[in-house]
């Protein structure tokens, strides 16, 4: 379950603005700052778009144990250099390059 707390952290992980995460989620920029600063709760369709965009973004939440609820990037910084480069290899893609 993505907390406001949760939310704030994956963003900061991800690097992206509240603006960015609103325009990528399709989630009012005022209702994620209600909800990161814990003064109001998006429904629960605002929640999973948030949590669906965060994920593509790069974060990966870890469910609540013993120790808590957590999140944490889906690659380490050199996975993301390589994937970067890797990325930018082969040129332009066609129609016969796979997704």
């Amino acid at each position: 379950m993505l907390t406001g707390s949760l939310c704030r952290a994956a963003r900061a992980l991800v690097e992206v603005s509240r603006a960015q995460l609103s325009a990528f989620s399709g989630v009012d920029e005022a209702a994620i700052e209600g909800f990161e600063r814990k003064v109001s709760t998006p429904g629960a369709s605002d929640i999973a778009d948030l949590t669906a965009a965060l994920e593509e973004l790069g974060a990966t939440f870890i469910p609540e144990d013993s120790r808590g609820a957590g999140v944490r990037l889906k690659f380490t910084a050199s996975e993301r250099r390589r994937l970067q480069t890797l990325e930018g290899e082969g040129g332009i893609a066609r129609a016969d390059d796979v997704p």
